[in-house]
Formats: C-alpha cells, structure tokens, sequence
C-alpha cells in the first residue's frame, strides 16, 4: 500500500473530476505502463480502481478521472464529495490487465465516456515512441467529454476525433474505421458496456481476429439471478462445507465463517479474488478471465460467479 496526497482536483467535464496523487513522503512512485491502474481506497471502506491518465513516464504523481455515477456504489460519490486538496489516500501499486500489444504496427483506440481515462494515457505514450494510431473518443454531449482541451492541445491532435451524440453529423462509422483488419493492427477500446459492446460487435463483423482485440470494463453489466440456486463449496485445507444460497455469494458466506478473501470491485473485473478451483465446474460470471481461461474451469471469481455442480472444490 502507498500513502498519497490529493495535491490538484480539476473539474474536467459534467459530472468528472481529475484528481493528482502523490506520494506523502514525496518519494517517486512506482512507474506503470500505458493501461495501467490503482486501487484506491475511499473514504467510507470502499477500494475501487481507477485508470491512470498521465503519462507513463511521470513518477512524480499518478492522475485518475472519476465519473460521479448516478448509479454508483459509493465509490465515485465518496471520492467527490469528501476528497480534497490535501485528503490523504491509501492506494495500491500500478496493475495492468489492459496492455498495449508491443508487436502492433497501428493502433486504433476507442473511447466512451470515462473511458477516455486509459485511453489517453494510451495515446500519450504511443505518440511519445512514433508509433501509429488513431484515437476516436464518443460522449452523449461535448460537456460531458473530459480532457478534450488536453487532447485538443496534444502533438497527436490530428489524430483524434470526437463523436458527440448530441451532433449526429460527428457520428462514428465503426464499420468504416475497422473496415481493413490486419493481424499487426489492434483495437483497444473502454467505455459503458453498450459502447464498448458496439465496437466490438462491429469489428468482428469486418473480420478482426479476437487476439487484436482489447477490452477494459468498468463495470459488469446487471445479471438476472431470479434462477439462481444454491450449491456448496469445500475448502480444501480443512475439508469444511458450506453451503452457498441463491441470495448470497460465495464471498459473502465464506467471509460470515471467517475466512477472508481479498476482494475490491465485486464485480468479476479486477480478478483480486480470483481462486483456483479443483474440481466441480464454475457458473462464470466474470469479465476478467478469457473465454479460453474460463473453458478450463479450474479458477473462478467467488465475489460474483456460482457453480454449475452441486459442490466447488476450492484451493484455500
């Protein structure tokens, strides 16, 4: 864990605050790479990540984006309205599932919403080494499109264009945009799941492979567990079993009878709580692990996903 300070909060666009952390002690921060991000620990108990949007090279400070969602957990309302210039935080090391691909000979970035956050820090790091992109960043309206001025005023602002909802003539084409895959060419995209969902659904329909295609989710679209039934789980250091409700999760029950796993987003997207499984078959529920890493059942999410047996083994 680090100690940092909250040194700049920025008001970026409706509804989103950039805010400038760095270390108390004034020490430089570990160094991170384009995709990268924090866990940070908000005010009320709560730990959720968030991109950071600065330039990799940067070690002085870590710079995240935060959208006060209207359907928030707690997470982005505690962080706007009780983080302050001066408010300390706790937060993790740099993590990154969101990589850029070092083999790509073009990169096509895709950005909705608060998606811009990974993005953009993206993009600053491929301008910074020559490499080409383009950037194409999509919001309901341009006041709610964060750093557009920072973009706008980049070396790289010829390569960067803004669809708005509210002016349909600047509407994106995604099938035009992907209309020539190549195996060197690699989208990368982030963004509410429909967004994200629409570009990808149209880039495989012009034919991309699945490996060029890179996807961040913020979070997990809503599941319908009206059908859900119980199971149980076993542990397998002490042979203990417990059975795991409808109306619970696995997290949940095992953290009642005191055995703790570490958990954050609660949403199968960071993989903190991922557990290896020995044998039973997990129901996946989770956006973190690949469609090839879920077909081989032997690890699961307990914050979210279930079992399709009766019992899960489980390595803990």
């Amino acid at each position: 864990m680090i100690e940092v300070v909250v040194t700049s909060r920025n008001d970026e666009a409706l509804d989103i605050c950039s805010y400038e952390l760095t270390r108390v002690d004034g020490t430089p921060l570990p160094a991170f790479s384009a995709g990268s991000h924090i866990d940070v620990h908000v005010p009320g108990g709560l730990v959720r990540q968030y991109s950071l949007c600065n330039p990799p090279r940067e070690r002085h400070r870590y710079q995240i984006g935060v959208l006060k969602d209207p359907a928030t957990r707690g997470g982005s309302r505690g962080l706007h309205e009780q983080v302050q210039v001066g408010t300390h935080l706790t937060i993790s090391e740099p993590r990154n599932l969101f990589p850029l691909a070092t083999q790509a000979r073009r990169s096509l970035l895709f950005a909705g919403g608060i998606g811009i956050t990974p993005i953009l820090c993206m993009a600053e790091h491929l301008a910074e080494a020559g490499a080409d992109f383009e950037l194409h960043y999509c919001a309901r309206a341009s006041e709610r499109a964060a750093f557009v001025q920072r973009l706008e005023a980049s070396a790289f602002a010829e390569r960067v264009f803004l669809h708005f909802d509210a002016q349909p003539h600047t509407a994106l084409n995604a099938a035009e945009v992907l209309a020539t895959p190549a195996d060197d060419v690699h989208l990368y995209v982030c963004g509410p799941g429909g967004f994200m969902q629409h570009v990808l659904d149209s880039a495989r329909a012009q034919g991309w492979q699945e490996d060029c295609l890179h996807r961040e989710y913020f979070s997990a679209p809503a599941v319908d567990g009206g059908l859900d039934g119980a199971f149980a789980v076993q542990v397998a250091s002490s042979g203990e079993v417990f059975d795991i409700p409808a109306d619970k999760s696995v997290v949940q029950v095992l953290q009642s009878h005191g055995i703790e796993i570490a958990v954050s987003c609660e949403q199968g997207i960071c993989g903190t709580c991922l557990t290896r499984v020995l044998d039973g078959i997990p129901e996946h529920r989770d956006l973190f692990l690949t469609e090839q890493e879920q077909a081989l059942n032997d690890q699961f999410t307990p914050c979210c996903s279930r079992a399709k047996t009766a019992l899960l083994v489980l390595d803990i």
